[in-house]
């Protein structure tokens, strides 16, 4: 391992990027757990899909989502947790560029179902972006990361 991703730091800086990542996925599924028909249709508009797999997907992507945000938050399994974030965030960077490139004028599905989210755009892929980049930074150095997993450690390391 090198002295830079053994660096102490990383725990520090990944910190404030697990409690704003985490916290984005917990505030984008709240809605679509709430109303998972707005999100199906918000999914069904994408036409990535075939429509036989669009419910399945609004209903479990959503849950997937708390999942993996309680676990940023509370850094249990956080590499793993990161590794399905960064792979969440490259199918939805995926859909959004396939959406734009077929001139698709929707929301992105992202926070709020029913006419309640921004159109998407490129900004929208710039914003998921650097959220990837949190998400990998968090993959790739929090190796010790403040929460659950430095706990579980100590204890391991006794």
């Amino acid at each position: 391992m090198s002295r830079f991703t053994a660096w102490r730091g990383h725990a520090w800086i990944g910190l404030p990027l697990r409690l704003y990542l985490g916290g984005v996925f917990l505030l984008a599924c709240h809605d679509k757990i709430l109303h998972p028909s707005g999100f199906a249709l918000d999914v069904a508009t994408y036409q990535l899909l075939p429509l036989q797999l669009v419910n399945l997907q609004a209903l479990v992507l959503p849950w997937l989502e708390l999942f993996v945000g309680l676990m940023l938050v509370v850094a249990f399994r956080t590499r793993a947790a990161a590794l399905l974030v960064n792979a969440m965030m490259v199918m939805f960077m995926a859909a959004l560029v396939w959406a734009l490139m077929q001139g698709l004028d929707m929301g992105c599905g992202c926070f709020a179902s029913e006419g309640g989210d921004d159109p998407i755009s490129w900004h929208t892929i710039v914003r998921d972006g650097i959220w990837l980049a949190m998400g990998l930074y968090i993959q790739l150095f929090d190796r010790r990361p403040l929460g659950l997993d430095r706990l579980f450690m100590r204890r391991n390391d006794a």
